[in-house]
Formats: structure tokens, C-alpha cells, sequence
């Protein structure tokens, strides 16, 4: 640290965690709270109990928590083969070539995601590629916002891999498929468990892509809140995204649990 007194220090990290509570902390407190609340009419919220929980888990909410998930598993796994294999390839390209594909996939990331999701509509809303009115739009989407953070992750994994490896399973007489999954991919585990668990969680909250093309019978988790808001169901909204939350926050024990062992090998 830059500070050497212990005064200096003290305050500092004070400062630190008044700003954490602040910007992270109290947010989401008080989303719980409100999950628990009957009503809030004064400075903490009153009547609490289980009711916007139970409403929370009721079936429409339920199926909506469902598609959410089943939206990101997809979306994540389909980012996962398509990023990797860009990344793979865009290691062995020319210099112009990696740099056009880095520029091409991070290009989601630098537009708002409502025009990723127009996009994907209108692309995708006439033959012979029609997926409008279908979960695959939605998936899509999803897909393409994710991408860019899979290719940055497994490229900047690739670019940390010793070349000795490759080098020694070649003088073995390895191929190079043999190679790839025998060598390169297993070292690359966890890089690419950490691309899953932030595909995983930006597709669970992601909202402005999906309002633009989802279908009425592929309603996501974050759809549901929104419209739950607007109709000033404030506290049922409350208890679904502390849902959505404590989902997504397992998911990403579970991958954390998963890349550490990948880690251990």
C-alpha cells in the first residue's frame, strides 16, 4: 500500500468498506429485505415473513426460474465450443487476423445489448434462418452477448500456456488432435471454467437483448421481475430476484468447485 501509517491505513480501509457497503452491499440487503417485507412504509420494513417467497416459487414464477437457467446453460455451453474454437484458431493466425477476430468478438460488448437483440430479430425473423417466436432466438442472443468474455478468457489462457508442452508431445509423435485434447484443453480447464461461471451469470441477469426477442412461451427470469415492477409488485419482484440471485450464486459455487479440482489436475 501507498499509505505506511497504521492511521493512514485504518482510514483507508475504512473508506474501502464504507464504499463496498454502500455501492454492494446495501442494494442487495435491501432486495432481501424487501423479499421478506409485508409492507415498508417506514425506515425497515414491517410484517415480515415467507409470502413473497412462497409467491416467488409459485408456478409461473417457477417456470420462468427454469427457462432462466435452461437459457444460460445453453447459451454458455454453445459460447463455451464456439469461443474456444476461435480462440484456438486465432492463436495459430496471422497478427492482422487476431486482432480483426479480437475486434469482431468483442463487438457485443462495446453496443447496448438492445441492439444485439434487434439485431439478432431482424436477422433472424425471415426464412430460410426464421427463429422468431422460438427459445432458440432467445438462446442466441444470449449467446452472441456472451461470446466475447469466453474468447477473452481462453485467449488470454492460451497466450499464458508454456510451449514446451506442445513442443514435447510433438517429439512424442502426438498429433494434432491428440494434442488439443490431450494436452492443450485439459490445461486450459481452468480458464475455461471461469469463462462458464461468468457466461453463466451475465445470461441469468441479462435483460435488454431478451425483451427485444423473447417469445411468450420462453419468458426468462429477469422478464418476469421487469414485468412484475412495472405492475408496482415490488416485493414479489423482490423475492424473485433474491431467487435468481441465490440461483446464480450456485451455479457459480458449483463451476468454482469444478474449475478448482481442474485447477488440482
Amino acid at each position: 500500500m501507498l499509505v505506511w501509517t497504521k492511521t493512514g491505513r485504518a482510514l483507508v480501509l475504512t473508506a474501502f468498506a464504507l464504499v463496498v457497503a454502500i455501492v454492494f452491499i446495501a442494494p442487495i440487503a435491501t432486495v432481501a429485505a424487501a423479499a421478506l417485507a409485508g409492507s415498508w412504509t417506514g425506515p425497515l420494513p414491517t410484517d415480515l415473513g415467507l409470502a413473497n417467497v412462497r409467491r416467488a416459487l409459485s408456478e409461473q414464477d417457477a417456470a420462468s426460474l427454469m427457462v432462466s437457467l435452461q437459457t444460460a446453460i445453453l447459451a454458455s455451453g454453445f459460447a463455451l465450443v464456439l469461443g474456444t474454437w476461435a480462440a484456438l484458431a486465432a492463436a495459430q493466425a496471422p497478427k492482422w487476423c487476431r486482432t480483426f477476430a479480437d475486434a469482431v468478438f468483442h463487438l457485443p460488448v462495446a453496443v447496448p445489448s438492445v441492439a444485439i437483440g434487434l439485431g439478432v430479430l431482424i436477422t433472424f425473423n425471415e426464412r430460410p434462418l426464421l427463429l422468431g417466436g422460438t427459445k432458440w432466438i432467445v438462446i442466441l442472443a444470449h449467446t452472441v452477448l456472451v461470446l466475447a468474455y469466453v474468447f477473452s478468457a481462453v485467449s488470454a489462457a492460451l497466450g499464458q500456456l508454456d510451449p514446451a508442452y506442445h513442443h514435447v508431445a510433438q517429439s512424442l509423435g502426438a498429433g494434432p488432435i491428440r494434442i488439443l485434447f490431450q494436452v492443450t484443453l485439459p490445461l486450459l480447464l481452468p480458464a475455461l471454467g471461469a469463462a462458464a461461471g461468468l457466461a453463466i451469470a451475465l445470461s441469468m441477469g441479462e435483460l435488454g437483448a431478451t425483451i427485444m426477442v423473447y417469445p411468450a412461451t420462453w419468458r426468462t427470469l429477469p422478464i418476469t421481475i421487469f414485468g412484475q415492477t412495472d405492475r408496482g409488485e415490488v416485493f414479489h419482484a423482490a423475492a424473485s430476484t433474491s431467487l435468481l440471485v441465490l440461483l446464480t450464486l450456485a451455479s457459480l459455487v458449483l463451476l468454482g468447485r469444478i474449475r478448482g479440482r481442474a485447477a488440482l489436475r
